[in-house]
């Protein structure tokens, strides 16, 4: 099927040619024709899909064919008739420009709103005007408490990523936009998962009876990432990640710290090896976020170490490797972040760093995915005996006929450091 098949009109037929989109991923050929109709949809889809697509082609469709008014020439102040909220700087960013580029010439304007900057240039653009806003969460509140926004034409709202919602912490202003929304509207509600809490903050937005799309259970995987890990002990990690980029040093690579202050370090780690890498993280001004995401889309910087949560919504073409340095210790966060390569029917590589204290992760993510992560046998890093133990090991000259617990040195016994109560080696009486 084509985009022009799904009736997609010609303003965006053309941008989408433009882009070198001609057929629809699957979520896009069963999401357009169920929004066109102006149905509610519940969407369950991994990062990736291209659900963003999904639902921005058919809002500005049906902005575009139901106003009466000719948006390239317009005499009236726009009002705000779509709203997409979105939990990251980074994924509202993203929508806002895909809205951007499929609405190129419609003459829809679009803006992005998000906490972290100044407000002022923010409510400069709302002041004058918008069809269609995408926000994060507490800014929207921020800025409908001082009446720089309102809601009350507000004929398409989009919740996305509501299972990164709740994991952030947002559930309360989520509700609480909600119930500034108009009754009569058209709601589109996406996750990548559907908990019983996603199911129940679902049945809040959308009305009785909406279409269902799911796309990639969570238990999945993208098909063309080739997956595996590294049993390593955790001082061991730095060599192991210095020596993968020194392998491939122009693959495009997105390296996952599950801290602001590991990603940080891991930067620096690389610096020290010659290889220029920029960290993202919610420490960092939006400024510094943005440039950190400039140089690597465009290639300048071919590492980005970033948290998971400051990753959501970078969409990065030809993704080649991401490397989990730290296993996440929430399984579905496994395939989020892996689901950043393999996109548009390319291949990526996903490769992970496990070392003794996060055996019990990779155990939980093999189990969600069900499937066994091939192992890379690689010796120089192998675990220590001493963190596979998890002892320091004392050697002790062999003798014959007797036990290792009763060798005797002066005398007395002698016992391995960490024997029994953990305290160093030494005799006792």
């Amino acid at each position: 099927m084509t985009f022009k098949e799904l009736e997609i009109i010609d303003p965006i037929l053309r941008s989408l040619k433009e882009k070198g989109y001609t057929q629809p991923t699957p979520i896009q050929e069963q999401s357009i024709p169920i929004l066109l109709s102006g149905k509610d949809l519940l969407g369950c889809a991994q990062t990736g899909t291209g659900k963003t697509a999904a639902f921005s082609i058919p809002i500005l469709q049906n902005i575009y064919l139901h106003s009466a008014e000719n948006f390239s020439k317009r005499r009236s102040k726009p009002r705000i008739k779509g709203l997409i909220v979105t939990p990251t700087r980074e994924l509202a960013i993203q929508i806002g420009e895909s809205l951007t580029d499929y609405g190129r010439y419609t003459g829809i304007r679009n803006t992005v709103i998000f906490g972290g900057v100044k407000q002022g240039p923010q409510t400069q653009i709302l002041q004058r005007g918008v069809d269609i806003l995408v926000a994060t969460p507490g800014r929207l509140l921020d800025l409908m408490s001082q009446g720089f926004i309102s809601l009350s034409n507000l004929e398409y709202f989009v919740l996305d990523e509501a299972d990164r919602m709740l994991d952030m912490g947002f559930i309360h202003d989520v509700r609480k936009i909600i119930a500034q929304l108009p009754a009569k509207r058209q709601s589109l509600f996406f996750s990548a998962t559907m908990s019983a809490e996603i199911v129940k903050l679902s049945r809040k937005i959308l009305g009785g009876n909406p279409g269902k799309v799911t796309i990639q259970p969570e238990q999945s995987t993208a098909e063309r990432v080739a997956q595996q890990v590294y049993f390593v002990d955790k001082k061991s990690k730095p060599k192991l990640l210095v020596h993968l980029m020194e392998q491939n040093p122009e693959d495009s690579t997105l390296v996952f710290s599950r801290t602001k202050h590991g990603a940080d370090r891991i930067v620096k780690i690389l610096g020290k090896a010659g290889i220029k890498a920029m960290a993202i993280h919610g420490n960092k001004s939006q400024g510094a976020r943005q440039k950190a995401l400039g140089t690597f889309k465009t290639g300048e910087t071919s590492v980005l170490v970033a948290t998971d949560i400051a990753a959501r919504g970078i969409d990065v073409s030809g993704l080649e490797r991401v490397i989990n340095y730290d296993l996440p210790n929430i399984p579905e966060t496994y395939v989020h972040r892996i689901g950043r390569t393999g996109r548009a029917n390319a291949e990526g590589t996903a490769l992970s760093f496990c070392d003794m204290e996060e055996k019990p992760y990779l155990n939980d993510i093999q189990k969600l995915i069900r499937q066994q992560i091939p192992v890379v046998q690689e010796h120089l890093f192998l675990p220590t005996m001493e963190n596979l133990l998890g002892k320091e090991v004392v050697e002790v000259p062999e003798r014959v006929g007797k036990p290792a617990g009763n060798r005797k040195k002066n005398g007395r016994k002698y016992y391995p450091k960490n024997h029994r109560n953990g305290k160093s080696g030494g005799s006792r009486s």
